[in-house]
């Protein structure tokens, strides 16, 4: 045993800046390579067979083919209005046009 009273206690040694840090990142690094080995996988999908392939493919033209079908009903029903908007158009032309004329021959004399 030591007698004398004053000698010096050893101090901790604390860990500096960039140990801190070197230590922080080894172990964050550490959890990463943790989290993907032991994370859950994602299932694989389970391959389509052929026939159920071509039956949603066939369902999908059929979708295709009736959204087609819709708009070009659409089409005629809106090409048949605009004719018949037209139609009544021209009547009223004509009868100013004819209107106009008969005004025009009564103040030429």
């Amino acid at each position: 045993m030591n007698s004398n009273l004053n000698t010096p206690i050893p101090t901790p040694r604390t860990l500096s800046g960039e140990g801190l840090a070197a230590a922080v990142g080894i172990m964050g690094s550490a959890l990463l390579v943790a989290k993907r080995l032991f994370a859950a996988k994602p299932p694989k999908p389970e391959p389509m067979s052929r026939a159920d392939f071509y039956a949603e493919l066939v369902a999908l033209k059929d979708q295709i083919h009736a959204g087609h079908l819709a708009i070009l009903e659409k089409l005629d029903a809106n090409h048949r209005e605009l004719l018949a908007a037209l139609d009544r158009q021209v009547t009223r032309i004509n009868a100013l046009e004819s209107a106009l004329a008969r005004v025009d021959e009564r103040t030429r004399n």
